[in-house]
């Protein structure tokens, strides 16, 4: 093409193109795929396009829908920067067809700023300048030409600004050199054998006796091959590096490389092949070796943040603990052991302080709270002074036979919430202590509820989240809590505007309006009245409803998954169902007809309609039951103990035993099977059988197994089993003896 003003005036994002990319990278139709940018590009989200346009995008699931909104974002902002590149070289004069050509070629942000480099620069390139000096067509020649002949025609370029041939000839050198390293194909060829070639190495800096106490003590004198290392090994080492801990160098064979390229040319002299060595060494090679380690960090913080979201999911998605009255409770040494009473929907209730060294009197102030506020489960949680507590707990219930059950709940982040704008706007008047237990409590209550007010990086399921991009890790974890809420659903009259700001179609300012339209006005009695909330216009009310639920509403299709647009077509489909017990295939075809729906929103219908509003975590593990104090100092090896996966990382899972200290199952000690990746293994939540395989006194670390052969050598009171050695966690029954004697 030529390279006209009006050409590149015209050129334009091609969003077709893009979006067949898409198509074929998700395999999926490119109408399924413009069908999700549309919809997004008309305001709607993920969540509700995932759930309530399927008709329009062929039943995409939400990580599809998801997917096509990353890539087609990403995709816009290649294609927009690419164009912004090619209008600022054009501008400066410099844009060739073959450099043309090569930006067009790039496929990567990464690959478009090093080609741009060099036109960005105030400095001039060696090439930049030899080709001002008018030695480009000499640099021809040196791809064409035997050296005599090429010799001899260097000498027509000898000018006042070229004092000599061999200054010519370095010129022509020079623009081949940028030429060579600037191909996309070279960069590719060359960043290819690196990556399968190359080693990191790493050395640390400092003596012998530094290294003993290092936290990089592995890394100290580490090799490994790029394409072998683990994502999260780069993130460790790059964190040492940053810090000044570690020397990081990227070994590689350029001689090798050199080759490579020099084969990929006609060669007729040494000036050419002089300048193919120099265009690599000189500037290739280390562009691609930034480029290497900008990827293999890329990567790993892609890795990283993926395993955080994995474990955030599964850990929001917990089994919610439904009308019971809790008590929690914040152990303490100094300022002594906060207890919050909450009613059996985490209103706050009541609260006293205890203090461990006065047994009797926190005794006594237990067992009155107990009593006068009906408790039925105590969540303690797991931080210092844990055991002294649970001994009170334990002795309180035990001596006056109450039918009280406790467990130890993880207080991750727990401080982090006392101490925020959300929890003072929620307990103004109370001491940030208390507002940690009133925490503690309502996160066993309800997980997901609670666990939104807090920033999930806080939470402790991470996997090096403080060396990952924060900006992107934000993203995506908001992505992940927006995903479990919309999946679960809200109960519009309790939920607090932490929680329905992930709400679909409500961002802080709306949530923040209609918690107050609630304090008002009272509860909400039926989705319709969501109309009435300031700010709450047709297109929020269109992606909100649906997700919200109203059990105390007289239609009781505003406690269901059924979107309001479909009401009448759901109430014709109720009647029905009631009467016949099935939707008859003519009845169903005159529905399609009649609403213009298709057979998936009708399907869904019916399937809700059967089973209302069910609650996707039920399948989820419920917390572990304690029945006596554990220490660390109970554990002996060999001992089999149940315990509650709290974080699944690249080498293995830690796991909570309801002590202070965390243990860890390595990956080779997961199953009798190999296990490439921990998550295939175990999940965040999961509550499981293990053997203590090793018990460092010293450093007070546990090591676990899942192993076949992990036989008990013998057992400890209250560690997670009944008598007859059966897994202990009675939650379900207990508490359902309770109720019923109430």
């Amino acid at each position: 093409m030529e390279l006209t003003q009006e050409c590149i005036d015209g050129l334009t994002v091609n969003e077709v193109s893009i979006m067949k990319g898409i198509a074929e990278h998700l395999t999926v139709n490119l109408g399924q795929v413009s069908a999700v940018v549309g919809l997004l590009g008309e305001g709607s989200t993920v969540p509700f396009i995932a759930r309530y346009r399927k008709e329009m995008t062929g039943s995409l699931d939400e990580v599809q829908v998801r997917d096509v909104d990353h890539l087609f974002t990403s995709g816009k902002n290649l294609e927009t920067r690419r164009l912004e590149i090619i209008r600022l070289i054009f501008a400066q004069g410099k844009l060739t067809e073959a450099l043309y050509g090569n930006i067009t070629k790039a496929a990567t942000l990464t690959e478009l700023e090093d080609i741009y480099a060099p036109y960005k620069r105030k400095k001039k390139t060696r090439g930049m300048v030899a080709i001002e000096k008018g030695l480009e067509p000499l640099a021809e020649a040196m791809r064409e030409l035997e050296a005599a002949a090429l010799v001899k025609k260097a000498a027509e370029f000898v000018r006042e600004d070229v004092a000599s041939a061999e200054e010519a000839l370095q010129g022509a050198m020079d623009i081949l050199a940028e030429r060579c390293a600037q191909e996309p194909e070279n960069r590719a060829a060359v960043k290819s054998y690196y990556a399968q070639d190359g080693r990191i190495i790493v050395k640390g800096l400092g003596d012998d006796e530094k290294k003993k106490t290092s936290t990089y003590q592995m890394y100290w004198d580490f090799t490994e091959n790029l394409s072998r290392i683990k994502p999260h090994r780069v993130l460790a080492i790059n964190r040492g590096e940053r810090e000044g801990l570690l020397e990081v160098t990227i070994d590689v064979d350029e001689n090798t490389a050199v080759e490579l390229l020099q084969g990929k040319y006609t060669i007729n002299n040494d000036y050419h092949k002089t300048a193919i060595e120099d265009g690599l060494k000189r500037l290739l090679s280390p562009a691609v070796i930034r480029e290497i380690r900008g990827d293999q960090s890329d990567g790993a913080d892609d890795h990283g943040i993926s395993v955080f979201s994995q474990n955030l999911k599964n850990l929001l998605m917990q089994q919610p603990i439904k009308g019971t009255r809790v008590l929690g409770v914040d152990p303490g040494i100094r300022t002594g052991t906060k207890c919050a009473f909450l009613d059996d929907t985490g209103k706050y209730l009541d609260s006293c302080v205890i203090y461990n060294h006065k047994i009797e009197e926190a005794k006594g102030l237990l067992l009155k709270g107990i009593k006068a506020y009906d408790v039925q489960l105590i969540a303690v949680g797991n931080g210092t002074g844990t055991k002294e507590v649970q001994e009170i707990i334990t002795a309180v219930i035990a001596g006056n036979s109450l039918e009280v059950l406790y467990t130890v709940v993880d207080e991750d982040g727990a401080s982090v919430y006392s101490a925020s704008d959300i929890a003072r706007e929620e307990f103004p008047e109370l001491d940030l202590t208390i507002r940690g237990a009133i925490s503690i409590g309502r996160r066993l209550q309800d997980p997901l509820a609670e666990l939104v007010k807090i920033d999930p990086k806080s939470i402790g399921v991470g996997l090096y989240q403080h060396d990952v991009n924060q900006k992107k890790l934000s993203e995506t974890l908001d992505e992940v809590v927006s995903s479990v809420v919309n999946n679960v659903g809200v109960n519009l009259n309790t939920a607090s505007a932490s929680l329905l700001r992930y709400v679909s179609g409500i961002n802080g300012p709306l949530a923040k309006k209609i918690v107050k339209y609630r304090d008002e006005k009272g509860k909400i009695a039926s989705r319709e009245e969501l109309t009435a909330v300031p700010g709450m216009g047709p297109k929020s009310f269109e992606q909100c409803a649906g997700f919200l639920k109203i059990p105390e509403s007289v239609n009781p299709l505003d406690n269901t998954w059924v979107h309001p647009e479909n009401y009448a077509i759901a109430q014709v489909i109720k009647d029905t169902i009631t009467t016949t017990g099935n939707l008859a295939a003519g009845v169903e075809a005159a529905l399609k007809e009649q609403y213009k729906v298709g057979d998936t929103t009708i399907r869904d219908i019916v399937e809700e309609l059967k089973k209302p509003n069910r609650d996707p975590r039920e399948g989820f593990p419920k917390p572990i039951m304690q029945k006596g104090v554990v220490t660390f100092e109970d554990l002996n090896e060999g001992m089999m103990i149940t315990g509650k996966i709290k974080n699944v990382v690249d080498f293995g899972a830690f796991v909570d035993l309801g002590i202070k200290e965390t243990a860890l199952v390595h990956i080779s000690e997961l199953s009798d099977h190999f296990v490439k990746d921990p998550m295939d293994a175990v999940k965040v939540g999961d509550v499981l059988e293990f053997r203590i395989i090793g018990l460092d006194r010293d450093r007070r670390r546990i090591s676990l197994s899942r192993k076949s052969d992990a036989q008990p050598k013998q057992q400890a009171a209250g560690a997670g089993r009944d008598d007859d050695g059966a897994m202990y966690n009675p939650f379900a029954a207990a508490l359902k003896k309770m109720k019923e004697k109430k």
